[in-house]
């Protein structure tokens, strides 16, 4: 997971309405003794004149991980007239206490804390906005429905209203295997980082010791809660959306993970909300790829403007939702742009938006139910699914999906004819199945791509299906071998136009290795045809709304803190087979670089592989691998970490293994290994 910023991309703003101050580290004290680090941009006159204030609270480490991204964005806000505070949450970066798991009410108490403090400082109004992507997306939300008094708005970016829907742990039921492991194995090695000297003193080696030995690996606790429990409603607003009562402005791309919560959020908070989804991967607007990239920060400041001051900035009269529609492309596993247009809708669901159907029959997709069609055989192939692409992409090069010929050959393909007239969909595609299944657990993906007119397939969208959970993510139950059932999996959202001439394609296989986790047999689905198989389209007809759409600025940031590389940052993503013994092994591996700060001195850097395995006809064999190196230091203080974690099942349970080792310069102060078998849950 890649911090950096592109300058190239933006527009660097020094003269602001207001001029600026930092306090680079201040403590802010929890009811319990716990002290939570924080740095504060802010106008210089605050005192005297007191200004709204905007928190960022996460995990990460203001002083050097997130120190270049936080610098071109809380100046920014400062110099526009906010308190702009970024805080590390408890158990990272210099604050005190252990990082026990995500989003625990811990966390969300000492957010309500954190704001109680903001707002009895002499230089704030006592109205305070959060804004965060990803982990902080999701507190946003989180505290939103806690309903402290001075929190006025929020703005979350790449997050979900649904813990066990739609994040890095399970999806549609499914062990989400390309990246379960992955996550837990970073912050398993994130959390093992020091305090800064610089900051606590002498204090910083006992508090890193008792962080090595007390933060668990979040994977275990995952893992125990293979179906949509107590565990993960706790956090997932999507339970009671009425508990969010202030504005809401949610953000996300097309080539992220968490887009579909977007549409959730529209539709079902009670209070006003805004939309925008552009063609970008997990990253804020103004940096995103692919692009364009957009003056992003001009529309928080619009928002904040509209919420905090009371300025009527014109932000609530727009649309509710806009959005990139992406024009057809040949497939890559990066684009620095991606062709389309915007595209607005006054709300959601849309009522520019009308279903259109297609019937699987036997390898097409008819515009009628077929009278009469051969059932289609459904098998499993275990290396389906290593051109995919990652399941949330960061916008580093080779993210994104391959060529999908490489993937429909090992899967059962519908195809449309070549459409005459262009088709336009925005929202979520849906395929319903008649199936049956040879085997009591088995899986269901689902792939819709635009194939062009000279053969390339290219990924649109996707989802899955544990068939296990056909009924209930919470009362999931196993199949009968050869029953017939009805299911629907509804696929990621998306804005995509079909061109004339290109074609529909529906790619149906029980393996999607390694998004799911492989069911422990392989497993023969048979697809029945008729009115009960089907892909539904959500189409959708231009308006003449989108050409009214004012354009956004350019992408305009404050000026990015001053570092040295010391590494250049690069990436590999390699599929290897093994042709006798029918081994496939995808490795995938990024060096984040180094960097040093002159600021403060402190350098940084990471690199990290994940190795995917499955042997041909043997779930069983499936593997993940994933490997940490860190480091963190300045001068002679210097501290780095190594983590191996390891991921395997059998057909009973799985096994994972942990292991964290510490160095101070080069002398090893800290090892210790995990091991777990957890039983499989109907999975």
């Amino acid at each position: 997971m890649v911090f950096n910023v592109r300058d190239s991309q933006l527009s660097i703003k020094t003269d602001f309405p207001r001029n600026i101050r930092e306090i680079e580290h201040v403590w802010i004290s929890m009811s319990d003794g716990t002290r939570l680090s924080a740095r504060i941009w802010l106008p210089e006159d605050a005192e005297q004149n007191p200004v709204p204030a905007i928190l960022e609270y996460i995990p990460y480490r203001k002083n050097d991980f997130t120190a270049l991204r936080d610098s071109i964005r809380h100046p920014y806000f400062a110099g526009h007239g906010y308190a702009s505070i970024r805080v590390d949450m408890r158990g990272s970066g210099d604050s005190d206490g252990i990082l026990y798991d995500e989003y625990l009410p811990q966390e969300q108490d000492d957010a309500l804390e954190v704001l109680s403090w903001i707002a009895e400082q002499p230089w704030s109004t006592g109205s305070v906005g959060m804004i965060g992507k990803s982990w902080g997306g999701f507190n946003g939300l989180q505290v939103a429905a806690r309903r402290h008094p001075s929190l006025k708005a929020i703005i979350t970016l790449c997050s979900t209203d649904d813990r066990y829907a739609d994040d890095v742990h399970y999806m549609g039921g499914a062990v989400l295997a390309s990246d379960m492991l992955w996550w837990a194995s970073t912050m398993l090695v994130y959390n093992g980082r020091p305090a800064d000297p610089a900051i606590v003193g002498e204090a910083w080696r006992e508090s890193w010791l008792e962080r090595l030995e007390k933060t668990p690996p979040f994977v275990e606790e995952w893992m125990l809660h293979q179906r949509r429990d107590a565990y993960w409603k706790h956090g997932s607003v999507c339970e009671d959306y009425s508990d969010i009562t202030i504005p809401v402005f949610a953000v996300g791309g097309w080539a992220d993970g968490y887009t579909n919560a977007i549409f959730r959020l529209l539709e079902g908070l009670p209070g006003p909300r805004k939309g925008l989804i552009g063609p970008w991967a997990h990253e804020y607007p103004e940096v995103a790829v692919p692009g364009p990239a957009i003056g992003f920060l001009q529309e928080c400041i619009r928002w904040w403007d509209h919420w905090l001051k009371g300025i009527n900035t014109g932000i609530m009269e727009e649309p509710m939702l806009r959005a990139w529609m992406q024009e057809s492309v040949l497939p890559q596993v990066d684009y620095d742009e991606r062709p389309g247009r915007w595209v607005a809708e006054d709300s959601w669901p849309s009522e520019n938006s009308k279903p259109s159907e297609f019937w699987l029959a036997g390898d097409g997709l008819s515009a009628s139910v077929p009278e009469k069609a051969q059932e289609a055989i459904v098998s499993s192939v275990q290396q389906h699914g290593l051109y995919a692409g990652v399941w949330c992409p960061f916008g580093q090069p080779g993210d994104l999906a391959s060529d999908q010929r490489l993937e429909d050959g090992l899967s059962s393909c519908f195809s449309s004819e070549p459409l005459k007239e262009p088709m336009e969909i925005l929202g979520f595609p849906e395929v319903e199945v008649e199936l049956s299944s040879d085997k009591p657990y088995a899986l269901l993906a689902v792939r819709l791509c635009d194939v062009s007119p000279t053969g390339e397939s290219t990924l649109v969208s996707w989802g899955m299906l544990n068939l296990t959970h056909r009924e209930s993510h919470e009362f999931p139950s196993a199949l009968v071998p050869g029953e017939r059932y009805k299911v629907k999996v509804r696929l990621n959202a998306i804005g995509h136009v079909l061109p004339v001439g290109h074609r529909w394609r529906i790619a149906l296989s029980p393996t999607y290795w390694p998004h799911a986790w492989p069911s422990p047999e392989p497993a023969t689905l048979t697809v029945f045809p008729g009115e009960n198989t089907k892909l539904v389209l959500p189409v959708r007809r231009p308006c003449e709304l989108d050409g009214s759409l004012p354009e956004f600025g350019p992408p305009e940031t404050a000026a990015v803190a001053e570092r040295e590389i010391l590494r250049v940052e690069s990436r590999s993503r390699k599929v290897h087979n093994d042709l006798i013994n029918g081994v496939w092994v995808l490795d995938d591996y990024s060096d984040e670089g180094a960097r040093r700060l002159p600021h403060n001195g402190l350098e940084y850097g990471s690199t990290n592989r994940n190795i995917y395995t499955i042997k041909e006809n043997d779930p069983l064999s499936a593997e993940v691998r994933c490997e940490w190196t860190l480091d963190v230091g300045r001068g002679d203080w210097q501290t780095s970490l190594k983590s191996v974690s390891v991921m395997s099942a059998d057909e009973g349970h799985f096994y994972l293994m942990n292991e964290l080792t510490a160095f101070e310069g080069k002398e090893q102060v800290f090892t210790k290994t995990w091991k777990t078998a957890i039983p499989r849950d109907l999975v």
